[in-house]
This record gives C-alpha cells, sequence and structure tokens, in this order.
C-alpha cells in the first residue's frame, strides 16, 4: 500500500481537506493530528474499517476506540441518556483533551466500543482534524498513530516511522501541543471515574464535577480476564524496545538513586536540571522539573528515542501526581509495566549551598555543622576537587588531554597555569566544567551516602551549573552587599580593590542565585558568630526542628 501524505496548514483548504475526508469515507485509514497525539483514524460507524485500524496496529481486539467528533452538537447523534455534565463539561473543555465515556446509542458497532455498551467521545482541539470529520460526515474513530505497544506518534514523522505503507494517508499538522493522550473520564457511573489521566489535568475536572473516583487501572495494570472500558487502561503501552523502570520520589530522590544505582551503559530519561550529572550516559531530557506541561509534551519523544540506540535498559525520572504529572507518570509506568523503585528516603536530607564569593559561606557552614545530634556531614565540593587531582587517575588523564600545557615534563598539575588557560575563555572554563562534573558530584555523593550522616551539606560555587543542587533538598545561596563582599576579599585575601572586583565579576551574580535557589540567606551581619547564629536558625526552620 502507498501512504498518501497530506501538508494541510488551514481548515479552509478546501480540496485537501476533502481528498483527506474521502479516505474516511471510503472506509480507509487516515493518520490525523490532534493537540494530544496523533491519530489513526476510519469512519467508527464501519465495522470492516474500525478492523483495519487493529490490524494495522496490531491492537488487542477488546480495547475500546474513542469517536471524534467536530463539535458537542454530535453527542445526541451516537450516544443516549446523556446527562447534562456531558455539555457542562463540552462547553469549558471541547475542544479539548478531554474524553466522555458516555451510553452508546445501538448503531454504533461492538467492534468500535470493544465490546462495551458505552462509548468515548472526544472533540480535538485541531482545527484541521475537526473540519476532516465534518466533511467526512461521520465520527472519527481513532486511537494513537503508533504500532501497538509502542510510544505514541507527536509528529507525522513519527507516525510515518510506524505506519508508512500500512494506512491509505497521513495528514501532517505539525507537532502536537499537549504530548500526552486525552483525559477520559466515565460519566456512566456515580461519582464520575477517571479511566486515564491525559492532557487535562485532574484537578480542572473536579473543578467542574466536585468528586472524581480514580479507576485502579491509573496506577496499575488490569488483571487478565478484566475488560478495559477505555484505551491504555489494560497492555503495556507507551514501551520502547529497552525495558523501562520508573524511579519514583522527589525530583532530588530520584536524582540521587539514579546517579548511585543506574547501571552506565543505561539510557536515562531525566529532568533537564539533572543532565550535567551524567555526561557519559545517553540522556534524554523531558523539561524542568517544575515544567509539567513540557514534560508532557516530551516524553513520548523521549521515549521513541531510545530505539535509535544501543541501550539495553532504561530508567526514567518520574514527576509527582499533581496536574499534568499524573498524566506523565501514568505513561511512564505504563512503558514500564508498572516496574517502579520509590527512591524516596525520609531519614536523611540534602542541603546545598552556594552563592556570591565574599558572602561569608564558611559563618553558614559552621551552622549547618551545628545541626542535629552529630552535625550535618559537609562536603566542601573545591577541596574534594583538589584531593582528586593528586588521587584520580582519570581525572588528571582527562585534564592532561584537555589542558597539556598546565602540566609540567614530571607530569604534575601547575594549577596556577590552568588557572590562566581558562580564567579567560569561556569555551576552556567549559571543557574544566564538563571534566570536573564527570568526577566531581557522583565522588561527593558517594561520600555522603557513606557517611551514614542524618544532613548532608553539599558546598560549591558552581553547585547549579554542576547539576549536584538538583540533588539537594532544598538549596540555600549565600549572599551579601557587592561593598561588603568587596571588603571581606580584600582582607582574607590580601588584594587590591581591582583585584577583588575582578573575581566578584568572574562569577554569577546575585540575581542568578536568587532566581535559581530555595532559600536565600542575606549575610550582611556584623560579625562571623551573629551570622553563624542567624543561619542555624534559618536551618532549623528549614529542616522544621525545635
Amino acid at each position: 500500500m502507498t501512504t498518501q501524505w497530506f501538508t494541510i496548514e488551514s481548515p479552509t483548504d478546501a480540496a485537501q481537506i476533502e481528498a483527506a475526508a474521502a479516505i474516511i469515507r471510503r472506509g480507509g485509514l487516515l493518520a490525523i493530528p490532534t493537540e494530544t497525539v496523533y491519530g489513526l483514524g476510519a469512519d467508527g460507524l464501519n465495522e470492516e474499517a474500525v478492523t483495519h485500524i487493529f490490524e494495522a496496529k496490531g491492537r488487542p481486539q477488546d480495547n475500546p476506540l474513542i469517536l471524534h467528533v467536530p463539535s458537542a452538537d454530535w453527542l445526541d447523534r451516537y450516544c443516549e441518556d446523556v446527562p447534562e455534565t456531558a455539555y457542562r463539561l463540552a462547553e469549558t473543555f471541547w475542544p479539548g483533551p478531554l474524553t466522555m465515556i458516555l451510553k452508546k446509542r445501538g448503531f454504533v458497532p461492538l467492534r468500535t466500543t470493544g465490546g462495551l455498551d458505552t462509548v468515548g467521545m472526544r472533540c480535538p482541539d485541531h482545527a484541521v482534524t475537526r473540519a476532516i470529520i465534518a466533511a467526512a460526515g461521520v465520527p472519527v474513530a481513532a486511537p494513537s498513530a503508533n504500532l501497538s505497544g509502542r510510544p505514541s506518534c507527536t509528529t507525522a514523522a513519527h507516525v510515518r516511522e510506524d505506519m508508512d505503507g500500512r494506512i491509505d494517508g497521513i495528514v501532517d499538522g505539525g507537532d502536537c501541543k499537549v504530548g500526552v493522550e486525552s483525559t477520559i473520564i466515565d460519566l456512566t457511573c456515580m461519582p464520575p471515574r477517571l479511566l486515564r489521566p491525559g492532557g487535562l489535568p485532574l484537578e480542572s475536572l473536579r473543578a467542574v464535577l466536585g468528586e472524581i473516583a480514580l479507576d485502579k487501572a491509573v496506577t496499575q495494570l488490569l488483571s487478565e480476564g478484566e475488560k478495559p472500558r477505555a484505551p491504555g487502561m489494560k497492555y503495556r503501552h507507551y514501551a520502547p524496545k529497552a525495558p523501562v523502570t520508573v524511579v519514583t520520589g522527589s525530583p532530588a530522590a530520584s536524582g540521587r538513586w539514579l546517579c548511585a544505582e543506574a547501571p552506565e551503559d543505561a539510557g536515562l530519561i531525566v529532568f533537564d536540571e539533572f543532565a550535567p550529572l551524567f555526561p557519559t550516559q545517553t540522556v534524554r531530557t523531558i523539561g524542568s522539573m517544575r515544567d509539567k506541561a513540557e514534560q508532557a509534551h516530551r516524553v513520548f519523544d523521549a521515549l521513541r528515542s531510545f530505539d535509535e540506540t544501543d541501550v539495553r535498559a532504561i530508567y526514567a525520572q518520574c514527576p509527582d501526581s499533581e496536574g499534568l504529572g499524573l498524566a506523565v507518570g501514568n505513561r511512564l509506568k505504563k512503558a514500564a509495566g508498572f516496574h517502579t523503585v520509590d527512591a524516596e528516603d525520609k531519614r536523611h536530607t540534602f542541603i546545598g549551598i552556594t552563592g556570591c564569593t565574599g558572602a561569608g559561606k564558611t559563618s553558614v557552614l559552621r551552622a549547618l555543622r551545628r545541626l542535629g545530634d552529630g552535625g550535618a556531614y559537609v562536603v566542601d565540593c573545591d577541596a574534594l576537587y583538589h584531593e582528586l587531582l593528586a588521587s584520580d587517575t582519570p581525572l588528571r588523564r582527562a585534564l592532561c588531554g584537555a589542558f597539556a600545557d598546565a602540566f609540567d615534563e614530571n607530569g604534575a598539575l601547575d594549577r596556577k597555569k590552568l588557572g590562566a588557560l581558562v580564567f579567560h575563555d569561556e569555551a576552556a572554563l567549559s571543557r574544566l566544567d564538563g571534566i570536573v562534573r564527570e568526577h566531581v558530584p557522583r565522588e561527593a555523593l558517594r561520600r555522603a551516602r557513606e557517611s551514614g550522616a542524618e544532613i548532608t551539606g553539599f558546598d560549591a560555587i558552581k553547585l547549579l551549573e554542576s547539576g549536584l543542587g538538583a540533588l539537594c533538598d532544598a538549596v540555600v545561596a549565600v549572599t551579601a552587599p557587592e561593598k561588603t563582599r568587596l571588603a571581606r576579599i580584600m582582607a582574607r585575601d590580601a588584594l587590591t580593590e581591582e583585584r577583588a572586583m575582578e573575581r566578584i565579576r568572574a562569577q554569577k551574580d546575585e540575581t542568578f542565585f536568587r532566581a535559581h535557589c530555595d532559600v536565600v540567606f542575606e549575610n550582611d551581619y556584623p560579625t562571623p558568630q551573629a551570622a553563624e547564629d542567624a543561619a542555624l536558625d534559618l536551618f532549623k526552620t528549614l529542616l522544621k526542628q525545635e
């Protein structure tokens, strides 16, 4: 079969819309764009056409399909006893990533509904696809346009990978905006039941409906013999070729687990902040740990991309269940067959200390060492780096390869020469930072774990840039007015004002730390002891100590 390619940029492109709709009317298969993922569409009232969907995807016959319609006006054409809540939801969220389970009319084929007397109804938020459905004049049954079990398609190129030669046409409507499938809510029971989390957050539904029950399929696979009431409930879905393990817990906890436990040859799906910690591994990022919308947009692309690599296992950080995190986590767990590892460890707390040079971190670190019964274990990352320079052969070999001029004929590193090589050269400094990141953060974490301390502090100027800050439960920025910092540096290091200011300007300024840290400690105290006492109070509050 030759698969026809349509590029339709506007619903007003009547000729292209009609050509695509004709495929649906004659019983063919057409991949259509939506705001969530690409769908594999056919006439939902034509049993033979629906059968071809299952054949093309390799999809189990008991897995229900969703009928896509261009507006809520079509609801009572295919559903009976439509509740008032359905129209209220449609008015609020359609077009959009919401599928409603309703009682079907008798003529809607059981082949479409997986043998159920209910049917899923959705109005997609993609003007071109709604125009195609309206032109076809029939509801379009459309599961995701991937081979069954594989990650869903969020671009037309993904569809071509899976379906070229299997279906009649592909409509290229651009990248999907949302990236995970629609939310499915069952309105045939009370209270309404969430069958699948998706692109519409559960919190938004509850704002309209009130109480909503969660089906067990949201958190686990259905047992053999149980009949799925909606797509994606029963079978392992969204899976790349390599087995997936999902690491749950806070981002910091899951990041620490990956650093310590993930095999070196594994592929990793991580939030953006953690990528610097894994410079030698195959990593796919899915957005900031705080940006659930971006995670949803990128999760399937990340999963699919590993099939182009030789990784034999994949480990993925899992967001929390708030907002779109519930859907992203559900898709990752489905890809893993719900094989998860809980990384949360309430017995240990990791605190990062960073900030401007001359701000007085020493006083803050003394306070940190006074916490708890035995005090916190503090890793001075700068000192650790210099220790590793003398003892870590791989680190020295990497530095020698990149900065041979900084080593003498006996192989000894001249740190002043190294500083001169990188101080005014951003590219060279970036190379140095990359080498340091391969060695220092994981060694710092290893020592922290071996210490057995309940509280660990990581002290580093480049805590955030290294990725080590992402492993902390909280990051404290120590700042002070520039004039105060200048005076401290001049007194501490016996520098001229010009040289001291040069040091200040060579590092990130206060605005950077304020923007990226959890807590700011303004150290403008008159004495180091006063600063230490104030910092101790801060830490006790931070750790909820009396």
